[in-house]
């Protein structure tokens, strides 16, 4: 099965005709939310707003461990994960949408490994060498093709603890580690699907110039980032259909 993980700007799926909602409890607490069962387009996916449908959970208290054992005890397989960033190069412009090939994780705190020493699975150490799964990013570019949407192949994220926003020099030392984009919920939640053998893949929503680019040099503001989430994530749901579609193709 097909899950898909909505952030910010994606607490709800309009194109999802909902069956049922299931709550999840697993051995590491509660997930953000119930899983929502329906289909798109005939096809069965399950959809977990990650802050919560109320968007309520910031991005350093967000249970990433429960939020991906609840997906695979439902014998999903696959995760779209969407997520919003700001853009660091030049090329990732408010509105754009882009699908990374790596990370770097800059967190500090989270539950970040089921492999803790308090159950009865032995450590493991995971090959995170390509932190997102190469054939769930080539279905995400296929489907933009399908479905006309503009994207941008390659990026790396940059994970950053938050709720705050960055200060330019953040940004600026980001930029020099190589980092394209920024965001605050890429880790844990890739190396946990890798852990547990989930095929799992972004997609980037370039909602604001990182702090000091762009529009963002003196100052982000807070109702440009909303205008422009609001109308990428029609698109957003518009790609999703046919990611979907894609999926139970192959």
């Amino acid at each position: 099965m097909l899950a898909i993980i909505g952030g910010t700007g994606l607490t709800q799926l309009a194109n999802l005709a909902i069956t049922h909602r299931q709550v999840a409890r697993t051995p590491y607490g509660e997930a953000s939310g119930a899983l929502t069962f329906g289909d798109i387009g005939g096809h069965e996916v399950v959809f977990l707003a990650r802050h919560g449908y109320g968007h309520t959970i910031p991005p350093h208290q967000v249970n990433y461990r429960a939020n991906i054992w609840a997906l695979k005890e439902q014998n999903v397989t696959h995760i779209v994960s969407v997520a919003s960033v700001g853009g660091i190069h030049a090329d990732l412009t408010p509105g754009k949408l882009v699908v990374p090939h790596q990370i770097i994780d800059y967190t500090y705190g989270r539950k970040t490994t089921f492999f803790d020493g308090n159950n009865d699975h032995p450590v493991t150490h995971i090959d995170f060498t390509e932190p997102y799964c190469e054939e769930m990013r080539k279905r995400i570019m296929s489907a933009a093709d399908d479905a006309g949407e503009e994207y941008i192949d390659n990026g790396i994220y940059a994970c950053v603890q938050g709720p705050r926003l960055e200060t330019a020099a953040e940004i600026n030392r980001l930029e020099r580690d190589g980092a394209t984009m920024v965001g605050m919920t890429g880790m844990p939640e890739a190396c946990l699907a890798r852990e547990l053998d989930l095929r799992y893949a972004t997609i980037g929503v370039v909602a604001n110039y990182a702090a000091g680019r762009g529009t963002s040099k003196v100052a982000i503001s807070g109702s440009e980032i909303q205008t422009t989430v609001n109308a990428a994530m029609i698109r957003v749901r518009n790609l999703l259909e046919h990611i979907v579609a894609l999926h139970h193709e192959d």
